[in-house]
């Protein structure tokens, strides 16, 4: 073969291979548009799905913007078995107690150190409307998926000792829980004082909460909860939010934070889940409370919720649930922190205030006037309050009773510290 021949065949070779080379980019690229382009897609119709037409808008001092939606537009109905539901606007029973101000009232009451939340600076939302944090496009996409959104990422409910050992060692969760087991319960009640803990990732979160429990702790588990969370990965920023989450089958395909499913219907046009509370306790400062009552409903089934003295925010129907379609078995109230153990260290996220139970009032994060709700629909005392937490050293819990505050807690901890590496 000549010389010319030969060079002539090398350039139909490379430029073959060139052009081979150029579509197998440009396909990789459009692939990968492809790729963003259904994301985005997905993204835009889960925000249309979440973030219905509002009656107006409020824009937060934190960056929030809180929608005052009709109450019968709200993300419940989006559940194919609520389609014909009629919303029932105040319980048919609230849990009686001894004291007045346990009883579940209509109207908010004066209290001491009252506890708002922050878009209450920049306006109300009207009667018959309800106010829903609107989900951005940003919060989505900081999520591992779309589906996974609104979403724990693992079992994150607190092993009480009689449960398998081996399944105690959960992965990256740590609690410092007080809880009662071994009867049936309709509700339980605490009074919770609000922290900003620092959380060291922002894969990570720190919250404080009660549990209302059902089933057994493999895939069929029952779980309602509401407290106060600071969650970075959930929300995009370092607040302390009010917040409540269920599920019915252990976290797995059910439930969800706050209105990020459907499922609780509120009927509250007062306060927003997932909104920020202000203000929070200081060290050796004024301290903020909040009530949180959760109970069943004698009548219809449902479980409601009240935040504080007078908001009765709303319901989860009870058809969402098996075991707590009757009654709950375990309750427990305390914190719970996610540590990622990032270089093979713990964490230095809070939990409660940073501080340990034994730093006692102003330092350290409480829950009081600790009860349950019996079969009567009674508020009573727990009868065998047990404790647990997987590391001491890092998080605990100490319990106590007096006539003030009935049987109480001081909880948390500082993660990292000498004791705990």
């Amino acid at each position: 073969m000549g010389a010319a021949a030969q060079f002539s065949k090398e350039r139909v070779f490379r430029g073959f291979l060139f052009w081979f080379c150029f579509w197998g980019l440009l396909s990789l690229t459009c692939a990968g548009r492809l790729s963003v382009s259904k994301q985005n897609l997905e993204v835009h119709k889960h925000l249309n799905r979440l973030n219905k037409p509002a009656v107006k808008s409020i824009q937060s001092p934190d960056g929030d913007i809180i929608d005052c939606v009709h109450i019968s537009k709200q993300p419940a109905f989006d559940h194919p078995f609520l389609k014909d539901h009629k919303i029932q606007m105040k319980p048919s029973y609230s849990p009686e107690s001894l004291f007045d101000e346990n009883k579940v009232s209509e109207k908010p009451k004066e209290r001491v150190n009252p506890i708002t939340q922050l878009w209450h600076q920049n306006g109300v939302c009207s009667e018959g409307t309800i106010p829903v944090r609107r989900t951005k496009k940003e919060d989505v996409l900081r999520a591992s998926s779309v589906k996974r959104y609104g979403r724990k990422k693992h079992r994150s409910v607190p092993l009480p000792r009689s449960a398998d050992p081996d399944l105690i060692n959960q992965s990256g969760h740590q609690h410092a829980i007080a809880y009662v087991e071994g009867g049936k319960f309709y509700g339980a009640k605490a009074t919770i004082n609000v922290w900003e803990p620092k959380v060291q990732n922002s894969n990570e979160f720190s919250l404080s909460q009660l549990w209302i429990l059902g089933g057994s702790f493999g895939q069929d588990l029952n779980s309602i909860e509401a407290g106060w969370q600071v969650s970075p990965d959930l929300y995009g920023d370092n607040n302390t939010r009010l917040f409540t989450y269920w599920t019915s089958d252990a976290y797995q395909a059910t439930g969800c934070y706050n209105l990020l499913c459907s499922g609780f219907i509120q009927i509250n046009s007062q306060i927003a889940m997932g909104a920020s509370i202000s203000p929070v306790s200081g060290f050796h400062n004024p301290q903020y409370d909040i009530s949180i009552t959760i109970w069943k409903d004698p009548k219809e089934g449902h479980w409601w919720m009240q935040f504080g003295d007078g908001y009765v925010l709303g319901y989860w129907p009870s058809f969402l649930f098996s075991y707590l379609a009757d009654s709950a078995s375990i309750v427990e109230w305390g914190g719970e922190v996610v540590n990622m153990e990032e270089d093979g260290h713990h964490t230095t996220t809070q939990m409660g205030s940073g501080q340990f139970p034994d730093e006692g009032f102003t330092k350290a994060s409480y829950f009081r006037n600790i009860q349950v709700v019996d079969s009567s629909n009674n508020l009573k005392e727990p009868k065998g309050l047990n404790t647990f937490t997987e590391k001491s050293n890092c998080y605990d819990v100490e319990v106590g009773k007096n006539d003030d505050w009935g049987h109480y807690f001081y909880y948390g901890g500082p993660g990292r510290n000498p004791n705990c590496q």
